[in-house]
């Protein structure tokens, strides 16, 4: 330092305390550095990228709400007889955590609001999961270098499910404890290893005296404590490799176009945390959900009427409930087709869903990183797949509430029930093919507009009479949104025969691979994008206008 520098420091005097604080830590800690090197990066606009964030901060809300509602719950069930506030139980033998229950709602100031915005953040929590790996599936956001991420996202609707459905049973209503039978009841149609697993998980005959101190373990410890290290990962990754952006004018695989994180969308991140918060606190004030007071404690020999899970669980118990009662007797053992096909279909599903990326990324043999997103209509057959899978599920949710359809609908439940085993086997089918010819349709148009530009309704007469619509010519930033995607090729796994005419070994793998491609990538299955020489040709004059 010079001795201009100290004399200057000296006229000053001494720093104020913040500054010095700060000058502390960052001297520890080197906040000063990360902040500058990170709080200036660009993250792109658009409102589809906001559903990420919706789970974000209902998740931040569950925590929060979950934290006060463990303060005043007791996850025991332990017997007792109710003399609380609630004049219609009084005398009913229940346990602690349905008792706690009922004093949380009707003696903790805010508690019975408070569970409702835990509940609904809950389902709002799942949904927008839901929601959010739909737009990360049809826009192709899960490739390279996001596999992982998309993984641990994955993961994290999987542990939601089961947090919900565990949180969703402490109260040990007749409502949850209903669906904690057919758990029960799943847990034993396993061949063998069932009656020890049932053993195991309840610490005895159904319903025992451990499951709900259970659950209220994984419910308020394992399962948040996974999900939140996944979350901080999961968004470090986010960080890392930039986030990705729809296609158009200026954006490329190598760089963001957007605002950057501080002041911007720091501020805005903000609004939006509050006002989420806020549509769910009104949500929870103004729609009751789960009034266990109104439904009473569990009891073995009773069912609730219209027992219906959660809909996030509703797929699972949709297949159960339209799987025919098919039984089996092997070497002493019953096998019960009826809950153990459904039982084995749901986690195949669930991992389908966790190596598409990879078996999309094996197909079309591309290691390049991808930042432009995918139009969903630019990829026919991974739409279709979407769409397809969307189908299957809300078929399998109807069959989940057959009961309820039945009742409203003044139907009998043995024609809701064929009509949803149609539905999941043909209906799938038939969307999946629809979607597709939806998607290159539009392609086609696309295409159209490109060559030909923009309909404009302005009819004119050409001077040997005929009649023509003029078109308007598509802006450059248009032309490129329609243009700029890529269209791999279809894996060719090379000839049958060598050129002595020895007939190749081709291993089945490849040809595998060679089929899923002309399933996804030949000119059936994907309309061309027109070719420059094409536009040149149209543009000159000489084609077809």
């Amino acid at each position: 330092m010079s001795n201009n520098d100290v004399a200057g420091a000296a006229r000053r005097g001494p720093a104020p305390r913040g500054e010095r604080l700060a000058d502390w830590a960052d001297g520890r800690l080197g906040i000063y550095s990360l902040a500058k090197a990170n709080l200036r990066k660009i993250f792109p606009d658009h409102w589809s990228f906001m559903l990420g964030e919706v789970c974000l901060y209902s998740f931040i809300i569950i925590i929060l709400t979950g934290v006060y509602l463990t303060l005043f719950f007791h996850p025991s069930m332990a017997e007792v007889v109710y003399h609380g506030s609630y004049v219609p139980m009084h005398g009913i033998r229940m346990t602690q955590a349905f008792e706690s229950t009922l004093h949380i709602s009707f003696d903790v100031r805010g508690g019975l609001l408070i569970r409702q915005i835990h509940h609904w953040a809950a389902l709002v929590f799942v949904g927008g999961m839901m929601v959010h790996m739909m737009r990360v599936f049809f826009t192709g956001a899960f490739r390279k270098p996001r596999e992982v991420n998309w993984l641990f996202g994955f993961l994290l609707l999987v542990l939601g499910l089961f947090t919900g459905f565990t949180g969703y049973s402490l109260p040990d209503d007749l409502l949850s404890g209903t669906g904690v039978r057919f758990i029960e009841g799943v847990v034993l149609a396993m061949p063998i290893v069932g009656t020890y697993l049932q053993m195991f998980i309840f610490g005895g005959e159904f319903p025992g005296h451990d499951i709900i101190p259970r659950f209220f373990t994984v419910h308020v410890l394992l399962l948040p404590g996974i999900m939140l290290g996944l979350l901080v990962a999961h968004l470090i990754l986010v960080f890392y490799h930039k986030h990705t952006q729809f296609p158009g004018a200026g954006k490329t695989n190598k760089n963001v176009v957007g605002m950057p994180l501080m002041p911007v969308y720091m501020a805005k991140a903000g609004g939006f945390f509050f006002l989420v918060f806020g549509v769910i606190a009104v949500m929870a004030a103004v729609a009751s959900i789960n009034p266990v007071w109104a439904i009473g404690p569990y009891r073995p020999d009773q069912v609730s009427t219209g027992a219906q899970p959660d809909w996030y669980m509703g797929f699972a118990e949709g297949l159960v409930r339209t799987m025919p009662g098919w039984e089996w007797n092997f070497l002493g053992h019953t096998v019960n087709f009826g809950v153990l096909i459904p039982i084995v279909i749901f986690p195949l599903v669930l991992a389908a869903i966790a190596v598409y990326p990879f078996i999309e990324s094996w197909v079309t043999g591309d290691k390049r990183e991808h930042h432009i997103l995918d139009r969903p209509r630019n990829a026919p057959t991974r739409t279709a797949f979407g769409v397809a899978w969307l189908w299957a599920y809300m078929i399998m949710l109807v069959g989940g509430g057959n009961d309820l359809w039945a009742t409203h609908f003044h139907m009998s439940i043995n024609v809701i029930t064929w009509i949803v085993r149609i539905g999941f086997f043909v209906g799938t089918v038939i969307t999946f093919i629809v979607t597709k010819r939806i998607c290159m349709g539009l392609q086609r148009r696309d295409r159209d507009k490109v060559l030909h530009g923009r309909e404009s309704g302005i009819i004119k007469r050409l001077p040997h009479g005929e009649f023509v619509e003029i078109h308007e010519p598509l802006r450059q930033e248009q032309l490129h949104v329609l243009t700029q995607h890529e269209q791999p090729k279809v894996f060719d796994p090379g000839p049958e025969v060598d050129e002595n005419g020895v007939r190749r070994k081709i291993p089945a793998s490849t040809r595998l691979r060679a089929k899923l491609s002309r399933g996804y990538y030949s000119e059936e299955n994907m309309v061309p994008k027109p070719t420059a020489e094409e536009f040149k040709e149209i543009a000159s004059g000489h084609g077809h206008h």
